[in-house]
C-alpha cells in the first residue's frame, strides 16, 4: 500500500453521493494497492481459471452517515485485474471500475527479508510496485496511520444513474511487515488518466506491507435517492 497525501479538491469529482471525504490527522489520502486473490469464490463457487489472480487498485477514503452511524469506506478510481472475465463480473455485481491488463507478481524470502512485487502492462510498458520488508509481521498500533488505511470496511461506488451503491467487506485486523525499502515505477497518466498524472512526481508519505487474510465481500445495496 503506497499512500499519497493529496488536495481534497482532486477527489471531489469521484466522490459518491451521500459520502464525505475521510481524513487522518488532516490528511486526505490516495492509495496505490497491490494484492493477490487466492482461493477466490463467487457466491461460494470457484470459477475455473479465476481462482488465484492479482489486483492493483487506486483508491481513496470516505465516510457515510447511516442514520447516525458513521461507516468508513473506500472508493476505487480504477481496479486492474489480469483477465477480462473478472472485470466483467465485478462490473456487473458491484459496478466497480475494473479493467483487464496483463499482470504478474513475485514473492520471495531471502534470509530475514520478504520481497513482494506487482506489475501490469499498459500501452506496451510494464508498471511495477515492489517492497522489501522484514519477514516477521508485527501488530498494528491503535489509532495509527496504518489502522486508518486498512480499517475501512465499506465500499462506495458512484453509479452512472446518479445513485450510490454500498457493500460491506469483512476481514480480521491485519499485521504489518516492517518496511525496509520500496520501488514505484508507474506511469500514472497512462494507467489512471491525466487527472491523476500528478502522482508521477509525488512521493508517498508512507508505504505498508500487510499480512493479508481471508476476506468476504458482501452483496451491495443502493443508498439514498438518485
Amino acid at each position: 500500500m503506497a499512500n499519497y497525501s493529496v488536495d481534497p479538491e482532486v477527489l471531489k469529482p469521484w466522490l459518491p453521493k451521500h459520502t464525505e471525504l475521510d481524513t487522518w490527522e488532516g490528511n486526505c489520502y490516495v492509495s496505490l494497492v497491490g494484492f493477490l486473490f487466492v482461493n477466490t469464490k463467487v457466491k461460494g463457487i470457484k470459477v475455473p481459471f479465476h481462482v488465484n489472480f492479482e489486483e492493483v487498485n487506486l483508491r481513496f477514503y470516505v465516510k457515510f452517515n447511516d442514520n447516525g452511524e458513521w461507516k468508513r469506506g473506500v472508493v476505487f478510481i480504477r481496479e486492474i485485474v489480469p483477465l477480462r472475465a473478472l472485470s466483467v463480473v465485478a462490473n456487473l455485481l458491484y459496478g466497480e471500475p475494473y479493467v483487464a491488463m496483463p499482470m504478474s507478481h513475485s514473492v520471495g524470502i531471502t534470509g530475514e527479508t520478504l520481497s513482494v512485487g506487482y506489475s501490469w502492462k499498459k500501452n506496451g510498458r510494464w508498471n511495477t510496485i515492489e517492497v522489501t520488508a522484514e519477514k516477521d509481521p508485527v501488530d498494528m498500533a491503535e489509532n495509527s496511520e496504518a489502522e486508518f488505511i486498512t480499517e475501512h470496511f465499506w465500499g462506495y461506488t458512484k453509479r452512472r444513474k446518479g445513485y450510490t451503491s454500498e457493500y460491506g467487506v469483512e476481514h480480521p485486523r491485519w499485521q504489518l511487515y516492517p518496511m525496509i525499502s520500496y520501488k514505484i515505477d508507474v506511469d500514472f497518466t497512462a494507467t489512471y488518466g491525466e487527472h491523476f498524472g500528478f502522482l508521477q512526481d509525488l512521493e508517498p508519505v508512507s508505504v505498508f506491507l500487510t499480512e493479508g487474510s481471508e476476506i468476504m465481500v458482501k452483496m451491495g445495496r443502493k443508498i439514498g435517492d438518485a
